[in-house]
């Protein structure tokens, strides 16, 4: 790449100045640097679905992208941060679990980031996304080896994220991984192993509902018929056409998706 490419995932929203922020310090270190932003919106707090999202992001940028996740709850408490090196890319972010869905999917080495001559001076206490994770990232877009952050480590934290198990003999007993914006239920079922849906009967069980029919697009529906779909992030989504599957089944992230099929 021309310019270093550094991707920003956080929960600080737009309204506060927490984004310009950190935009500020990586360009002033490293005033060549690109920033895109994956986004500010998650929930805060929650850890899981910044994984989600990081997770389904960093797969379009090329090598040598820089991804900061900042979602820390326990900032200032004792968690490490940590670089991790995967893809061909390099994550930074606070060693909470916010990389699960990274480390599941790739190859990877992680550091501790100790090396606190890469850090703004003085580093507060509820701000490390300023004085620890920009200033890094700057650092390594300027071409510091990932080597000089810290030493390498094999005890970084994992989330338990779970994934469908068989329950029956034609069952799978899987859950709902995260609500879009359009009120998408996003299961932890990846269509390419329970494609056969494709051909044969069967059903699942959300909330109350019990979903029989498979689409193609969105449109294939009535308008607020409720339906699967495989989606964009490989899963399989429960849907509605124009309306939100989420209001009008009544679940939320972690709800039990039950699939039988026949």
């Amino acid at each position: 790449m021309l310019r270093p490419l550094i991707t920003l995932t956080t929960d600080f929203g737009r309204a506060d100045h927490f984004v310009a922020v950190m935009k500020a310090v990586i360009l002033s270190l490293c005033p060549k640097a690109a920033i895109v932003d994956i986004s500010h919106e998650t929930p805060a707090f929650d850890i899981t679905e910044g994984a989600f999202i990081l997770a389904e992001a960093y797969r379009w940028f090329p090598k040598k992208t820089i991804h900061v996740a900042v979602i820390d709850p326990g900032v200032g408490a004792a968690r490490r941060p940590i670089l991790l090196e995967a893809a061909g890319q390099y994550f930074l972010a606070p060693d909470n679990g916010l990389l699960t869905l990274v480390c599941r999917r790739e190859k990877h080495r992680a550091r501790e980031v100790a090396s606190e001559r890469f850090f703004l001076k003085p580093v507060s206490q509820t701000f490390h996304g300023r004085d620890v994770f920009a200033p890094c990232a700057a650092h390594l877009a300027n071409g510091t080896p990932p080597g000089r952050f810290g030493k390498l480590i094999n005890d970084h934290f994992r989330l338990f994220i779970p994934e469908p198990a068989q329950t029956g003999k034609r069952v799978w007993t899987g859950a709902v991984l995260k609500i879009d914006r359009f009120g998408n239920l996003i299961t932890n079922f990846p269509f390419e192993e329970f494609q056969r849906i494709s051909a044969r009967p069967f059903e699942m069980a959300v909330g109350m509902e019990k979903v029989t029919r498979l689409a193609r697009n969105y449109a294939e529906g009535a308008t607020g018929e409720v339906f699967l779909i495989a989606g964009s992030s490989g899963y399989l989504e429960v849907a509605a056409n124009q309306a939100s599957a989420a209001k009008l089944l009544g679940c939320g992230v972690g709800a039990p998706a039950e699939l039988t099929i026949w």
